[in-house]
Order: structure tokens, then C-alpha cells, then sequence
């Protein structure tokens, strides 16, 4: 399994840099085997307080296990994070993780999903399937799509660390019913994250434990594609209003290529900023 240093995955203004260097090797490993794994790239403090806002929204929401084996009899979600509390926000920006990101993607992808996951002890194994699976696309191909796990506690094989096929990022299809490769389980402490190529076959495992796994998926899509929870309809305007300029342009307040997704041939994000940049492609148009 592939692992950079903890604190070496950054934004950095030296090209030549070790924060640099870390982001691309973590950017290859994604492109060559589907997935790589930074330990230590969330601050302590922030995963406490992601801790401790999840657990108040499983009380106050009641979050009750999933229907069905996929969901998970005996794991909990919670959906549209950024609407729950503003300690979400920091989660889709934080630079160390969007910088490797923007690296496999664009820097105009979008944030298509953000689901607390809480995995209770006796959990079965999911069933092995690929985030980009919806859109349709033809495979094997570049990045549609670009997956980070949030460790809010530590994964382990006992735990239900999700499983992974390397290198199927590169077949032809999506796995079927009946499909039984051999998996890697990624283990990974608290604070690391997981980032994969949306197209690799993947599945969470079985929780033997007797502790709760728990983790924040972080779903990034290119800037063309349907986000998969429709963001713009689910975060109240005035909430977005609040977020940092980068938020707002991630969740859909921007245009891709200054052409789509613009209302009346401005950015969308003059709707909640009347000062925010809103360049478009007609500007560039020389007579």
C-alpha cells in the first residue's frame, strides 16, 4: 500500500519543494495502482472537532442504520454535511487535501458528495463498487472522479478498513454480482486519509471489532459532471454566503471553462457575492 510521511502533502510555492514532490507521488500512485494512502494529513484538533460535531448530529438527527446490506444494517450516515455544522466547511478545502485533488482532477472539480460514515461492530462486508459508476462513462480512461477518506478513527482489517482491488481502475467495467477478486484492506490511523480514483473497485469491509469505525467520504467530480447530491437545492443561500470564496465555487457558485453554469452570462457566485471575480468566456472573444 502506497503511504507518504505524515505533514509532507501540502501546498507549497516552491515547485521544487518536499510538499511538492509528496502531493505528485501521491498523485502517481493514485494514477498507477487507484489509491495511496498520507497518514497524518489531518490536524488533531480538527478531527476532534469532527468528532464531536458528528456525534451531536447522530443524537440530534437519530440517525438509524441503513435498509439494506449496501447502506449497512449496522452503520449510520449522515448526509449533506456542510448544512450540519460550520466545523464541516474545513473538511472540502483543506489545502493538503485539495492540492493532490485539483492535481488528478482540475481546479474547477466540484465537490459532489460529503457522508459521515459510522460503522457499528458486526457489520458485514459491502459489496465491491465504484463511486463513478452512475455517470456512465466510458472506461478505463483519466480520473472522472477522485475519493477521500477522512480516518476519524483509526482502520483496521478487524475494524472494517475498506477493501480495495489494485489496479482496477483500469479495467473495462464496474464489478457484478458474483465478481470475487482478491482485496486489500487499508489500514490507516486516525488523521490519515485515503484518496482513490473513483473508478477502483472498493468496498468497506466487515467490522469484527468491538469499537466503531468512522470516517468522512469527501466524493470530488469533474466540473462538467452531476455532483451527487445536489447541493445548490440542499445549502440555504445565505449559509453559502458565509462560505470561503473556494467553498462556494466547489459546491457549484462557479462556472466551468467560464461557460457552464452561468446565469445571465455571470458567475453564479454573484448571486451570494455581488463582489466575487466572474470572468467568462466572452470576455477572452478578440473582434
Amino acid at each position: 500500500m502506497y503511504t507518504v510521511a505524515m505533514g509532507e502533502v501540502k501546498r507549497t510555492a516552491d515547485p521544487g519543494g518536499p510538499g511538492e514532490d509528496a502531493a505528485t507521488r501521491i498523485v502517481r500512485a493514485v494514477r498507477e495502482d487507484g489509491f495511496a494512502v498520507a497518514p497524518g494529513l489531518v490536524p488533531e484538533p480538527l478531527v476532534a472537532g469532527l468528532l464531536r460535531a458528528i456525534d451531536a448530529q447522530l443524537d440530534a438527527l437519530d440517525v438509524p442504520f441503513g435498509e439494506n446490506p449496501f447502506l449497512g444494517e449496522r452503520t449510520r450516515r449522515i448526509f449533506n454535511l456542510l448544512a450540519r455544522d460550520p466545523v464541516f466547511r474545513e473538511v472540502p478545502i483543506l489545502p493538503a487535501a485539495l492540492a493532490v485533488v485539483e492535481a488528478l482532477l482540475d481546479p474547477e472539480c466540484l465537490l459532489s458528495s460529503m457522508t459521515a460514515i459510522e460503522m457499528h461492530p458486526g457489520q458485514a462486508a459491502q459489496s465491491l463498487h465504484c463511486d463513478d459508476g452512475s455517470h456512465g462513462l466510458p472506461r478505463p480512461g483519466r480520473p472522472w472522479g477522485v475519493v477521500a477518506i477522512w480516518a476519524l478513527s483509526d482502520f483496521t482489517r478487524a475494524n472494517g478498513g475498506t477493501r480495495v482491488v489494485p489496479g482496477s481502475h483500469r479495467f473495462d467495467r464496474i464489478p457484478r454480482r458474483g465478481d470475487d477478486p482478491e482485496t486489500t484492506a487499508v489500514e490507516m490511523p486516525a488523521g490519515s486519509v485515503l484518496f482513490y480514483d473513483a473508478g477502483l473497485w472498493h468496498g468497506g469491509g466487515a467490522n469484527a471489532s468491538d469499537a466503531r469505525r468512522l470516517g468522512i467520504v469527501v466524493n470530488y467530480c469533474a466540473g462538467f459532471l452531476r455532483q451527487e447530491e445536489c447541493q445548490l437545492l440542499a445549502l440555504p443561500r445565505e449559509q453559502v454566503a458565509a462560505f470561503p470564496s473556494r467553498l462556494r465555487r466547489l459546491v457549484g457558485y462557479g462556472t466551468y471553462r467560464g461557460l457552464l453554469g452561468h446565469v445571465d452570462r455571470q458567475s453564479p457566485e454573484r448571486l451570494v457575492d455581488p463582489a466575487a471575480p466572474s470572468e467568462m468566456v466572452w470576455s477572452r472573444i478578440r473582434r
